[in-house]
């Protein structure tokens, strides 16, 4: 197997790349945002997640303005939230999260996502046409949803014109492994992004987690983004801290082996795992 560096990349469905290693932005403040996204540009990263919900998508496309990288260079995400009155509505409302994040004419954002399925089964339906429409008109080059479960994917059938969602982004780390959806979209080639990969620093004492980090010479966090890098899925690590970025994308240079694998995946609690919400699979 190759060995994964930080430009590795993943397939999607529709046979675009989008690099393995990716940077959040939750909550990240207006005042800090674009000198965080500028630290993670320099050390390496080319992926940045963000959201309406976090209000910092114009912030994200000053980074990328300031940073002088080609946009081509940088796989941009963001995420709907509500849903409008009508698929043109809700349209409208992805539009201007593409015009804050890349202004102009020709602007587009790599990957557009439904953020969450609890509008409701005939809003995700009326989200998931406003999106298609995106990607007709050039607005997103992919589209996905996040904290989707089985059920949720399923039913997109009914009235999708792309199927499968290129992306599910849901929250995994080894206390949290969500065997199930993740299995499905194996199974259906949707790609599985991480968030909360490092359990908002909630595990950072846990002796297990602390033995594998000093096996290695390497941080928890370390370990725990390796964790998902492993397991094939994007991890989307989150700090405002220039340190922590840079410790974050260096997790190349060593690999968790069998027995790591092993002992980590042990640890999952299966929802009670969860700190932000597991998905319902029904």
């Amino acid at each position: 197997m190759t060995k994964r560096t930080i430009t590795s990349a993943l397939t999607l469905p529709n046979s675009l790349k989008i690099p393995q290693l990716g940077f959040g932005v939750y909550k990240s403040p207006t005042d800090v945002c674009v000198r965080s996204c500028l630290t993670a540009l320099e050390n390496g990263y080319r992926h940045i997640d963000t959201a309406q919900f976090y209000g910092n998508e114009t912030e994200v496309g000053q980074a990328i303005k300031q940073s002088k990288l080609a946009r081509k260079d940088v796989f941009l995400t963001t995420k709907i939230l509500n849903p409008g009155a009508s698929v043109d509505e809700s349209y409208q409302q992805c539009l201007e999260s593409v015009q804050k994040l890349d202004p102009g004419e020709n602007g587009y954002v790599d990957l557009f996502l439904i953020h969450t399925p609890t509008a409701g089964s005939a809003k995700r339906k009326q989200m998931w046409q406003a999106l298609e429409k995106l990607l007709e008109q050039g607005k997103a080059k992919s589209i996905g949803v996040s904290n989707f479960g089985i059920g949720h994917i399923e039913e997109l059938k009914e009235v999708a014109k792309v199927w499968p969602p290129h992306v599910n982004q849901i929250e995994l780390h080894p206390w949290a492994q969500q065997k199930e959806i993740v299995e499905y979209c194996e199974q259906h080639g949707i790609v599985v992004e991480a968030y909360c990969p490092l359990v908002r620093n909630t595990k950072a004492e846990d002796e297990t987690l602390a033995g594998i980090a000093k096996k290695h010479g390497v941080t928890p966090n370390q370990v725990l983004i390796r964790f998902c890098l492993e397991g094939n899925w994007v991890p989307l690590p989150k700090s405002d801290n220039p340190g922590r970025i840079k410790a974050n994308a260096d997790v190349f240079g060593f690999e968790l082996d069998e027995d790591d694998m092993k002992t980590l995946n042990g640890l999952d609690q299966g929802p009670a795992g969860s700190i932000v919400m597991a998905v319902d699979n029904a």
